[in-house]
């Protein structure tokens, strides 16, 4: 009977286990130590003489080795997205978190498929001569304004005055896309997306020199974020 008492060691161990220890470890600990207990466990049912059990057990630690050795938490592919991204009918912009510098690819128009960051001053006004009348690309485009050149929005004013009072008209958000707004995956936490939402509204914050408009955009993130996980 003798070799029956490493199995049932090891398995009073993995009860006691999965009834006390909270999910979240369980989880680190399943994807972190299981599969080199389980073939040290295999290894050592071979030696006391229960070959097949014992190799069996090594196969399954193998297994699960090879399948989690790659895999990372959700949680850290999270912190791995360093941008975030806002769509309008006219821009994709994106913001990088570490930084601050945005860049965006226009949407529409003339300039269709370029770079705001290779387009000259001339060329950004123009456009924003374009979409003069969509007033969320055109905010947006502002805000991008201000951070590449304290002068650029100023001089392009005169020639957009008229489309700007319908500037701040919003549309509605989806969860797909709040997730890239706060740069998040797709099933990121509570914590998550509040520790990306403090992060962000920091930088942008009005108060602090940023944008009112993507201020507005990380707070409604945020929101329909939380709604989701209520």
């Amino acid at each position: 009977m003798t070799y029956l008492i490493t199995p049932l060691i090891i398995l009073a161990t993995l009860v006691a286990i999965f009834m006390f220890v909270p999910a979240k470890t369980l989880a680190q600990f399943i994807r972190s130590y299981l599969p080199p207990v389980l073939m040290a466990a295999g290894a050592a049912l071979m030696l006391v003489r229960v070959p097949a059990v014992g190799a069996g057990v090594m196969l399954l630690g193998l297994v699960l080795w090879r399948r989690f050795k790659n895999k990372k938490p959700k949680s850290l592919q999270n912190n791995k997205r360093r941008f975030s991204t806002l769509r309008t009918a006219g821009l994709e912009m994106e913001i990088n978190h570490k930084t601050g510098e945005m860049n965006g690819i226009v949407l529409v128009g003339k300039y269709e498929g370029k770079e705001l960051n290779s387009m000259s001053q001339a060329d950004l006004t123009e456009f924003m001569t374009e979409i003069s009348e969509d007033g969320q690309t055109l905010e947006l485009l502002n805000t991008y304004l201000d951070s590449r050149f304290a002068s650029g929005r100023e001089n392009a004013q005169a020639d957009t005055s008229a489309g700007q009072a319908g500037a701040s008209g919003t549309g509605t958000m989806g969860e797909e896309e709040a997730y890239e707004v706060l740069g998040l995956s797709l099933g990121a936490s509570v914590a998550d997306i509040r520790k990306a939402h403090r992060r962000l509204i920091k930088s942008v914050h009005a108060d602090s020199g940023g944008s009112v408009f993507l201020a507005a955009k990380i707070d409604e993130a945020k929101d329909i974020l939380l709604r989701s996980h209520s």
